[in-house]
């Protein structure tokens, strides 16, 4: 974590009001949401066209998707080091520079992805050993060894996404996530279905598909930058380099505990639903329901802190303390604006909203009582995830590390399985878990933040 400069009566940066600030941030937030939502609706079109094919389809994607996402965190984290290095230098007019962090960057995103690819073809074992349904072991594998293929793919867009929202551009990062929404419906069902020429390749065809349109998505950024006159004063490709370790090395010093912390996030809740399968098929219906709605509405909290990080980059970057302080404020009350539409929506409509994914009867109403919790901690979710962008942008992971750890794993998982296993509360007791868990790590990410960019005293 860069120390913020000493406050004093002399000329300093030039300083925005916090209205503009506001502003700033939204307007650099949107398009990221939008990008986030897309994202979510190309796993709601694998999971309809495989119901559509067979409930063998279905499944098989389903398992795959949960060992696919793992590998998506771990490349979501690392690459996660690429804006707050990029903003910084931003902020302080040091432009070419740019281009020399985004290469090495590159280096490591491949190096990242080909480690993904390998662990996701090797993962096949692992469906044997959690007791997966043995009719389901060959489709998993396909789907398994066809997604795989872009795994480089998806860790290089996420380096290109990071540098260009470090730079204060993120409309193009929704375009070609649109472009990839757009495109994978036709390219899976013709794989799928054995469309065209094409064997029929079931849910290896939905996995096939999925890295296809990662790498044409990735493919179109590239082309995008070098074409693109907004990127040329950062000379992205200026000149061919090597690896450099050292430079490397930094990235994986920031991007490392970030990884951590996405997964610490993760892991919780998989491990949640791993828990509430031992409660009976209704109970992980309607658990599967709620986190599906909290889930989506987290893109847009998560869109805010993208921007937020960027935001607090640039400020740490220009000497500007007390922008720091202001950009990490901004998120967090455009955070607690959408969470409270979130959450109203949740609490007021929660029969209405579970009713759009079932028609059972006891799956809706099961759901309904989650959606109540789901309401109550999408304030403590959006602190948490604001808070920690607005730590990234400062470079402080280690800590923010630590602290979801501990908030997730130390308070929110025990406290869940007391209250569901322990005083038989259920389904309702693993959330409550889940509030303690979000909100423990909300109190004390937020309060790091506000230390961590306190101006010093002259």
């Amino acid at each position: 974590m860069l120390p913020l400069p000493a406050t004093s009566g002399a000329a300093g940066p030039v300083r925005l009001t916090f209205g503009r600030e506001l502003r700033e941030t939204f307007v650099l937030a949107l398009p990221l949401i939008l990008s986030q939502l897309m994202a979510v609706g190309m796993n709601a079109i694998d999971a309809m066209l495989a119901g559509h094919h067979s409930a063998v389809t279905l499944g098989s994607v389903a398992v795959g998707a949960g060992i696919w996402s793992i590998a998506i965190v771990v490349a979501i984290g690392v690459t996660m080091a690429v804006p707050p290095s990029v903003s910084q230098l931003h902020g302080a007019g040091r432009l070419p520079e740019v281009g020399t962090v985004f290469r090495q960057a590159l280096w490591l995103a491949l190096a990242l992805g080909l480690l993904c690819w390998a662990g996701v073809r090797a993962s096949a074992p692992l469906v044997r050993l959690i007791g997966v349904d043995p009719q389901l072991y060959t489709e998993v594998d396909g789907f398994l060894r066809g997604v795989s293929w872009g795994a480089p793919a998806i860790a290089v867009f996420f380096t290109i996404r990071g540098a260009s929202a470090g730079v204060g551009i993120t409309r193009p990062t929704m375009y070609f996530s649109l472009m990839s929404l757009l495109l994978l419906g036709p390219i899976a069902y013709v794989l799928l279905h054995g469309k065209l020429g094409f064997p029929e390749m079931g849910a290896g065809g939905i996995g096939l598909a999925t890295a296809i349109v990662l790498w044409l998505e990735t493919f179109a950024f590239l082309i995008y930058l070098v074409a693109h006159r907004g990127y040329a004063p950062y000379a992205l490709f200026a000149k061919f380099e090597w690896p450099n370790l050292r430079a490397i090395g930094e990235l994986l010093r920031i991007g490392v505990p970030m990884g951590v912390t996405v997964f610490m996030e993760a892991s919780l809740f998989i491990a949640t639903t791993l828990a509430m399968g031992t409660l009976g098929t209704d109970t992980v219906a309607s658990h599967q329901v709620a986190l599906n709605v909290a889930s989506l509405f987290f893109m847009i909290p998560l869109g805010i802190a993208m921007a937020t990080t960027v935001r607090v980059g640039n400020a740490v970057g220009r000497g500007d303390a007390a922008g720091v302080r202001s950009a990490g404020i901004a998120g967090f009350v455009l955070a607690l604006a959408t969470q409270t539409l979130s959450g109203g929506a949740m609490a007021l409509l929660p029969t209405t909203i579970a009713g759009w994914y079932s028609n059972d009867a006891t799956v809706i109403s099961l759901a309904a009582q989650l959606l109540l919790l789901a309401a109550i901690f999408q304030f403590s979710d959006g602190i948490q995830v604001v808070a920690n962008g607005a730590l990234r942008g400062l470079k402080d992971t280690t800590m923010p590390m630590i602290i979801t750890t501990l908030a997730y794993w130390a308070i929110g998982m025990p406290v869940g399985y007391w209250l569901a296993f322990k005083q038989g509360l259920s389904a309702r007791g693993m959330w409550m878990g889940l509030i303690a868990g979000l909100t423990a790590a909300a109190v004390l990410l937020t309060l790091r933040f506000l230390r961590a960019s306190k101006p010093r005293a002259a």
